[in-house]
Formats: structure tokens, sequence, C-alpha cells
């Protein structure tokens, strides 16, 4: 099997390339990305492309591969959303179309939990709840605008076979630079990462959130490649649900509750003060997305976590106090610059990078 996989240095791609590098029965992988990694992956040559720009001709090269799997995405900049929706919808729309000209017989497409609109927190909703997303969030209207893209390309393309990975949230040790990078900004010194260092815990009532890690979410997408009757969405998560009780038991912290209202002006108020990168719209798309039920996964695709959510967020936990990164740009620590001043001089969540 051929394979192409676009946004394959980021989180999600560098353990789906590796992944895909030990199976069998795959021959060869395309890795597409912005920045040309100087990591080598056996199996895997790679294609420098931006999918935002309107010059990019991404149907040679996903001409005779078996499966494209689209995992390119913009969370930052979060402050211009002009940027991230040439990416997320505009460029999401390039691949989608460029795969159907190029007569591959399978796209494998990254969704996310945030595609799905406000739901409950007190029991899963399967596949088939509604992806209208979480209007304020800009993440969550990109994911689901490409979800109607790709129910109009299924349309269009019958023979053509969609998968919907939707996971809930993804870590591992290697993307804690990252994750430090796109949502907690430069301030936090690492030595304060420490659990004994966290008396208290804010909380919310319906601040309750999935979490898988990312090799095991690699294992899924490498099932939807693989067997050639996976159709359709997937929900992808690890259990247990995180909640204030169970991350502050995690990280030593005792979870205090504050009203919804109060921590989203907090929220708000670090971001305008450019403290943080993350806008405070993810708080909404946190307390309005459902949990999801991983049924079907789990029954057709057979796939199981190895990694609970607890040991998941523990991971990023060390990983985020020890400086874990990985060689590729997205995940790199010299992203981010000498003491982080990169970050800082080219605006808190205002950079792409």
């Amino acid at each position: 099997m051929r394979i192409v996989v676009v946004g394959a240095t980021g989180n999600h791609g560098s353990s789906l390339v590796r992944r895909l590098s030990r199976d069998p029965e795959v021959t060869s992988i395309v890795g597409v990305a912005r920045r040309r990694p100087e990591w080598t992956v056996e199996k895997v040559s790679w294609v420098t492309a931006d999918i935002s720009r309107d010059d990019v001709e991404l149907e040679p090269i996903f001409t005779a591969a078996d499966a494209v799997v689209h995992l390119a995405w913009l969370i930052q900049p979060a402050r211009n959303e002009r940027i991230t929706h040439a990416t997320n919808v505009e460029g999401s729309s390039r691949v989608f179309t460029a795969t159907a000209r190029a007569g591959v017989p399978a796209l494998i497409h990254a969704s996310s939990i945030g595609t799905y609109s406000e739901g409950p927190k007190d029991r899963g909703v399967t596949e088939d709840w509604p992806t209208d997303g979480i209007a304020s969030s800009y993440y969550s209207r990109h994911k689901a605008a490409c979800e109607r893209m790709l129910d109009s390309l299924e349309a269009a393309h019958p023979d053509l076979r969609v998968v919907r990975i939707r996971p809930g949230l993804v870590f591992k040790r290697e993307a804690a630079t990252q994750i430090r990078r796109l949502f907690v900004g430069p301030f936090l010194p690492r030595a304060l990462v420490r659990r004994d260092l966290l008396p208290v815990l804010p909380v919310t009532e319906r601040l309750r959130v999935q979490c898988v890690h990312t090799e095991d979410l690699a294992e899924a997408y490498r099932l939807a490649i693989v067997r050639p009757d996976a159709r359709g969405a997937y929900n992808i998560a690890a259990d247990p649900v995180l909640d204030g009780e169970s991350i502050g038991r995690e990280l030593g912290a005792r979870p205090v509750k504050v009203p919804a209202a109060a921590l989203r002006a907090g929220a708000s108020a670090a971001f305008h003060a450019r403290l943080i990168p993350v806008s405070p719209d993810w708080v909404d798309m946190g307390l309005g997305v459902p949990i999801m039920d991983t049924t079907r996964a789990q029954r057709e695709l057979g796939w199981e976590p190895r990694r609970d959510a607890l040991e998941t967020l523990g991971e990023l936990f060390d990983g985020l106090r020890e400086g874990g990164d990985f060689t590729t740009p997205p995940l790199a620590a010299e992203t981010s610059g000498p003491a982080r001043i990169r970050e800082v001089l080219t605006g808190v969540g205002s950079t792409s990078r």
C-alpha cells in the first residue's frame, strides 16, 4: 500500500508515519508538510507543500496512492481567523478535491470531538450526534465545515471510501512543547510544573473532557486505512472521562468549583492581555461538546487504547515539566526560540508556527 499523509510532522502525523512504517502491508509513505523535516523514517519520502496556498498542486502527489490521510490543521494564530480558515477549511477542500480527482480509493480525515453540537456530559453519544459544532468556537466551526464538505464529497463520489476519525484531546510527551506553545504560552516556567506546587484546581460542572494518547490514535488511523470495510465516523477516546475530581487526584490538587462565566472571563482577560495564546472560545467548546461513546471503533475497527486517560494526562504533565519535544518543526523546542523569545516577539497567539 502507498499512503500519503498530509500534515505528517505534527502531533498526530509523527506518530502515524512511525506506526505505518512498521506495518508490512504498507510499502511506501509520502509525508506532506509545510516545512521539510530532517527526520528520517523507513519507507517515508517527504514532499513540501502548504495546502493553504492556491498554487499547491496536490493531485500529482496523491496519484497512485491507496489512501490519503488528512491531518494538516492550524490551531494558531487564534487572533487571525483568516489564516486558520485558509488552512483548515480552504486547504481541506483542496485536499478533498485532489483526492477525488486523483482517483484515490480512500480518504481518512482527522475530524474531532469539536465537530459535535452541544450535548450531554453524563453519558456518551454515538457518531450520529449532530455535527454543527459550537458556534462561538472557530476551531469547532472549521471542523463542522469540513464535515459538510465531506458529506458533499461522498454524495458526488460514492466509490470513495471516506473515514472520519473523531478523537478527544490528543497527548503524548513528545508533543508537550507544542501543546504548551499553542495553549499555555511562553510565560509558564517549567520549574513550576510540579504536582506539589498545584494546591488547587479551578473546575466547573460541565468541564468534563476525554483524551487519548497519540500512539493509540495512530493505531486507529492505521486500522481505518488497512480495513477496506471501514467507512464513516469513529469516536476515539480512552477511559476514564476526565473531570475535576480525577484530574485533581492525578495532579495532587484540590478541585475548587468556580462558575463557568468566571472561568471564561478569566480566560478572556488573559487572552486579551496576551498572557496566553488560546482564545476563550476554547472554554465554550470544552463546556459544550458531549462525551463520546467509542463502542463503534472498538467493535468495527478492533481498536482498544493501550493507555488510559489518566496515564496519558500524566505523561503530558511530565513532558511539560521536562520540556518534551521531537525533531520535527511543529514539535521542536527550537520553534519557540531561546528562552521562548520568538513566541513573545511574534505576539502570543499571533503566529502559526
